[in-house]
């Protein structure tokens, strides 16, 4: 899989990491995030990283902050984008299963390095049940389709 990477100045030591071990796991990091720790605006990243889901360029995204929030709340601007913020394994493994996530955000400031790699681990290796869940991720996206008929 390709998996877009993007990250504020805060995530941006996290990020070198995650991008390192989900290249590990076989999978292509394509980088987006801010390569400087000077102070910038996690909204450029986020929808960076999005943009490449949304476009079919990469098949998942991993954004990081410092608390994860505020860059996933970016990312879900962009339609087509389903973002969910974890700070543990069990949460990603089900967005995923239940949600049909296809970003992940975390904070560098929440999670370490070790706890990162778990919930990414999770996140990747777990797939869309569909189902019962099928139509409430439907129901998702017709939000999304009213909420742009309105603006």
């Amino acid at each position: 899989m390709k998996i877009a990477i993007g990250n504020d100045h805060i995530g941006l030591p996290l990020s070198r990491e995650i991008a390192a071990y989900v290249e590990s796991l076989g999978h292509t990091a394509i980088c987006v995030g801010t390569d400087s720790d000077e102070r910038c605006d996690y909204p450029v990243f986020g929808e960076k990283a999005a943009r490449l889901v949304a476009s079919g360029e990469a098949d998942r995204g991993i954004v990081i902050c410092g608390t994860g929030v505020g860059i996933s709340l970016a990312a879900n601007r962009v339609r087509g984008i389903r973002a969910v913020v974890c700070s543990e394994p069990y949460s990603a493994k089900l967005s995923r299963e239940h949600n049909n996530t296809n970003m992940l955000a975390f904070g560098s400031r929440v999670v370490g390095l070790d706890l990162a790699k778990m919930i990414v681990a999770s996140w990747l290796s777990a797939e869309f049940e569909g189902g019962r869940h099928e139509k409430r991720v439907d129901m998702l996206d017709e939000i999304t389709a009213r909420a742009s008929q309105e603006q």
